[in-house]
């Protein structure tokens, strides 16, 4: 799939004041709502939309500053606004009971969630939580060198410049554990997502989110740790960035929770290893 063909899949949202970009599909009774990583957007769901679709009413969006979404300049891009746009997004929809899966950055936004349940917030029953490679633990991360560049308040905006569609790709490619799928033209379309309006502006400020794990570790840690819904941990184990060190640990520490190993796989199961994938979420 091209990324405007999935443009014409969504519709535009008006959120806190920001134009927000979404793609709802299917009719089931259920309701999927999905947070996606970083830096890419809704479009890392195309190969497995359709076949969610069949079994939940899909709903995600491109965060603040990713995709198609509003890149304003002058914006915090915090883990916390990001959770209180979709938390807006999803009561404007007028959602009530969903399964929230995550992936990544989404998994920072998906604790800030859980966070603000736990302090009260009930206009939304979430009825499961499904956590994918994303460095919750990040003091066991193994962050690319590039990050570490971005999130650099002095050298972020001038590495951002100087980033070019092939230093994407092959970033990219590092964190493919099968080579043989690596797909270039999706590359090419996930860049041209990433740069287009202020992304390259917009892009270092958005890295500061690693930082944020470090700041608001023990609100999210510890909301995962007292939660009393049922959370799914599907993990690819070749991640070089999440490592499955994350994926065990999370485990031992959450109640109600069941791991689910996919092997073989890198930081992107849901493109690299699509059928697998689908076949834990859907279990």
């Amino acid at each position: 799939m091209r990324t405007h063909e999935w443009h014409a899949l969504g519709t535009f949202h008006t959120i806190l004041g920001k134009q927000i970009f979404v793609v709802d599909k299917g009719t089931a009774a259920k309701t999927m709502v999905i947070l996606h990583g970083y830096p890419t957007s809704s479009f890392d769901y195309w190969m497995v939309i359709d076949r969610l679709s069949q079994h939940f009413r899909v709903i995600v969006h491109d965060h603040i500053g990713f995709g198609f979404s509003e890149k304003p300049i002058d914006y915090s891009y915090s883990l916390i606004d990001q959770a209180n746009v979709a938390l807006a997004l999803w009561k404007s929809l007028n959602l009530h009971e969903v399964t929230i899966l995550a992936h990544d950055y989404g998994t920072s936004v998906a604790t800030e969630i859980l966070a603000q349940l736990e302090e009260g917030y009930n206009e939304l029953k979430v009825h499961s939580l499904i956590l994918c490679n994303g460095s919750i633990h990040i003091e066991l991360s193994q962050l690319r060198f590039i990050q570490k560049l971005l999130k650099n308040k002095i050298l972020g905006p001038i590495v951002a410049q100087l980033a070019s569609e092939r230093t994407f790709i092959r970033n990219m490619t590092i964190i493919w554990y099968d080579k043989s799928t690596v797909n270039i033209a999706e590359f090419k379309e996930m860049w041209q997502l990433l740069i287009r309006d202020n992304g390259r502006k917009v892009l270092p400020k958005i890295t500061q989110y690693i930082n944020q794990r470090y700041t608001y570790w023990h609100r999210w840690i510890g909301a995962l740790e007292r939660t009393e819904i049922p959370v799914k941990i599907v993990w690819a184990t070749e991640d070089p960035v999440a490592v499955k060190a994350i994926a065990l640990q999370l485990n031992k520490e959450i109640p109600h929770s069941e791991l689910h190993l996919l092997e073989r796989t890198g930081h992107y199961p849901m493109l690299e290893n699509p059928d697998a994938w689908l076949a834990f979420i859907l279990k």
